[in-house]
């Protein structure tokens, strides 16, 4: 059965997501999109020149939505990066009036090629584009994913790991809430050893939760001083995301997706597979954590009205 991907945006994330795709033969068919031709015809001409060395081909399409309508997922990673220059709050959501605009137009754009796979979003402040995308392709809810706290986790285990020099493949748990300042460390749901990463920061004084949840939270900004935008670690998620879908996996991943109990969307836990989110996982958090997950998901909610709003009226 042909596998077809969308990614549309081909800005530093766009270019690193198609690359992973193509190099490890993910996808039979790629269609990449972008407002920028020149660019998009330079990428997609050096991937092609690159095929006759790779493993698998893969036919690849530019610029065609129509081409869309029998893909299984679609990407968003278009943005504009050059907002953050001067954000020394480091808020996702300076990118949030360029990128509202961007999510009505190519949302209507993939409703209308009759698109009914699974849109996965990575456009900053990425869960309330990812509402808006789900608005505006017309998409059920579950078939519309952002990547949300997956890259977070993905910080948060890469930390603790570091502290107890292990891969960060053995640590388990979970960074919850918006992909960007309200996020926060569900330490209730860290593992490491087998063990609760409570009771080994009790045994552990190298092992500081608190300083632990400022570099995770700090992490793509430390990137980002360092080469003015973040790319692969992003990637690497949404391509993740986009294989579990791909393959049906049920694999269980912290995403942004539609929480009808906060009337939002906001990132936690749960079983992916070919047509979105087959199940939410319910955490048992503490009361604090639970609390943090709330604010965040009101904070969210909020900011999508008012965008939506703007965007309709």
């Amino acid at each position: 059965m042909t596998r077809k991907v969308g990614v549309v945006g081909l800005g530093h994330v766009g270019t690193a997501v198609a690359n992973y795709l193509l190099f490890s033969g993910f996808t039979d068919e790629l269609v990449l999109i972008d407002t920028n031709e020149k660019k998009l015809n330079a990428e997609a001409t050096d991937f092609a020149d690159a095929m006759a060395n790779l493993n698998a081909h893969t036919k690849i399409m530019v610029n065609d939505y129509q081409a869309l309508k029998d893909a299984d997922v679609v990407v968003s990673a278009l943005g504009n990066i050059s907002l953050q220059k001067d954000n020394k709050k480091h808020d996702r959501f300076v990118e949030l009036a360029f990128n509202q605009k961007a999510a009505k137009e190519v949302g209507t754009k993939i409703k209308e090629s009759g698109f009914n796979g699974v849109f996965v979003s990575i456009s900053n402040p990425c869960d309330v584009i990812t509402a808006l995308y789900q608005k505006f392709t017309g998409l059920p809810t579950n078939q519309v994913i952002g990547t949300g706290t997956l890259l977070d986790s993905a910080r948060m285990k890469k930390a603790v790991a570091e502290v107890l020099q292990v891969d960060p493949r053995s640590v388990s748990g979970y960074n919850l809430g918006e992909h960007g300042n309200s996020q926060f460390t569900a330490w209730s749901t860290v593992r490491v050893f087998d063990q609760p990463i409570t009771k080994l920061a009790d045994e552990n004084p190298d092992l500081n939760l608190d300083d632990l949840s400022q570099k995770v939270r700090a992490g793509g900004y430390t990137v980002y001083h360092g080469k003015h935008y973040t790319n692969y670690g992003i990637a690497a998620a949404a391509v993740h995301l986009t294989n579990a879908i791909l393959s049906d996996s049920h694999e269980e991943l912290p995403a942004s997706y539609y929480h009808a109990e906060y009337g939002t969307y906001v990132s936690s836990p749960i079983i992916v597979g070919k047509k979105g989110v087959v199940k939410e996982i319910k955490l048992d958090l503490t009361t604090d954590e639970r609390k943090k997950f709330a604010e965040s998901a009101k904070y969210i909610k909020e900011r999508f009205e008012k965008a939506y709003t703007e965007l309709t009226d």
